[in-house]
């Protein structure tokens, strides 16, 4: 049986919202991404316009399905599940969180990358390394058993130390570019079309979790215009923060040194500013992928909290504590991040994160395009048709073709492990819907 909170549950407003979708989204892809795309050249930055445009479409269609369904807890699965019926919904709570297992293990890795320059030996020795991540984990888990408000704050003070020294960063660097750093354009061995998908879909990692603000939506004040207003904000906010800052990294650092490069943030704060500067960048990484853990941790539990009210997950992730958290569902995922994280750490830093994105990306971008298409029929079935029916019919639209563009740019290796993973809890559906048939 589920506990009942004794008092009202404390809930969050906008500034807190806007920091859970800011500092979600800006977590550990922008610290490690520059590395990874120079192998593309500066090609890579029309990756980035492309995902930029990709995530205005997908923020304006969460905004609108919140307005639609204020209420609606655990956000893309409870909108699926309105638009597509219970096995959609399944299916989408099922890949999110396990984008969230991955999303958490790609982030602790990238913050013990980080933690290396102040310990080198993180880098070197696998054993420190796990146990420094599985000691972060676990006890930002506590952190949000203590309560969504607690962790809310943590949450805005992480985020405001993270954007301060990657804004820095991107407008000083803006001084030191030099324009051969983007000569050649198109340095991999692929066309221009597949390099700009494939680095599409790779930077579309950096903006994974636009939606987080629709996913607690019992706990957020006036849920009906603090949710659209803080992932719009959150967005945009977001776009001008990663275009700024990639293009003074390539401009600053030739690519062929990008790419072997475990921290640019931190290379190029060097350039600027001296050596030295690189620790305060490592610095501020840290807090920032310490703050997105934080944020991606109070989620693991809202999204099967959300299925588990539905009986389309066990009952267990029901259960909440005095502090109305659904601490079952925290401590449950937390074991599944720690084993992906003791599976995966034999390989390199950056093969494991790249791994690891391209995983969460296609786990995460079907709860999308399932939630595009779950607006285009709430449309259609005239439930909300207002004003402007038809742009929200181009949006939808809009939302699917991305969505599945980014899913064909994720490469044939990666969707065919992404599907047997959302696949293999097709068995679990049917263990749930058990008494109905």
């Amino acid at each position: 049986m589920p506990m009942t909170a004794a008092k009202p549950l404390a809930k969050i407003g906008i500034w807190t919202c806007t920091s859970l979708v800011v500092g979600n989204t800006i977590a550990s892809g922008i610290f490690l991404l520059p590395a990874s795309l120079a192998a593309f050249g500066s090609i890579s930055l029309l990756g980035w316009i492309g995902s930029s445009a990709g995530a205005i479409v997908l923020a304006m269609l969460f905004s609108k399905l919140s307005r639609m369904m204020p209420g609606a807890l655990g956000g893309p699965y409870a909108y699926s599940r309105a638009g597509l019926g219970d096995f959609a919904g399944f299916l989408v709570a099922w890949g999110y969180w396990l984008s969230i297992w991955c999303t958490n293990a790609a982030i602790a890795v990238t913050m013990i990358s980080y933690l290396s320059v102040f310990f080198p030996a993180l880098a070197s020795n696998s054993f420190i390394a796990v146990g420094t991540g599985l000691a972060v984990i676990w006890f930002l888990s506590w952190v949000n058993t203590r309560g969504v408000k607690t962790a809310g704050v943590v949450q805005l003070i992480t985020t405001i130390l993270k954007i301060t020294p990657l804004i820095l960063v991107s407008f000083a660097g803006l001084f030191y570019i030099k324009i051969e750093n983007f000569i050649p354009v198109n340095i991999s061995n692929s066309s221009n079309l597949s390099a700009i998908t494939a680095t599409a879909s790779l930077t579309l990692f950096a903006f994974l979790g636009l939606e987080s603000a629709t996913i607690p939506s019992g706990h957020i004040e006036n849920p009906g215009r603090t949710i659209p207003r803080a992932t719009m904000i959150g967005t945009i906010v977001t776009i001008f923060i990663y275009v700024a800052g990639s293009v003074s990294i390539m401009g600053m650092i030739p690519a062929m040194e990008l790419k072997n490069s475990n921290a640019p943030f931190a290379d190029a704060a060097a350039i600027i500013w001296g050596n030295n500067a690189r620790y305060w960048v490592a610095a501020g990484a840290i807090v920032s992928t310490f703050g997105a853990l934080n944020g991606w941790i109070l989620l693991q539990g809202q999204m099967p909290l959300a299925a588990a009210r539905d009986k389309l997950f066990p009952a267990v992730f029901t259960r909440e504590n005095s502090k109305g958290t659904p601490a079952a569902g925290i401590i449950i995922s937390s074991v599944f991040i720690s084993l992906l994280m003791l599976t995966n750490f034999t390989k390199g830093l950056t093969d494991t994160f790249t791994f690891m994105i391209l995983m969460t990306t296609i786990t995460v971008l079907v709860p999308y395009l399932f939630s595009a298409t779950a607006y285009g029929i709430l449309i259609l079935q005239h439930k909300y048709w207002k004003k402007n029916g038809i742009s929200n019919v181009i949006l939808a639209a809009l939302g699917f073709m991305f969505s599945m563009w980014a899913i064909v740019g994720c490469g044939q290796e990666t969707v065919y492990w992404g599907f047997i993973a959302i696949l293999a809890g097709i068995p679990f559906y049917a263990w749930m819907k058990r008494h109905h048939f």
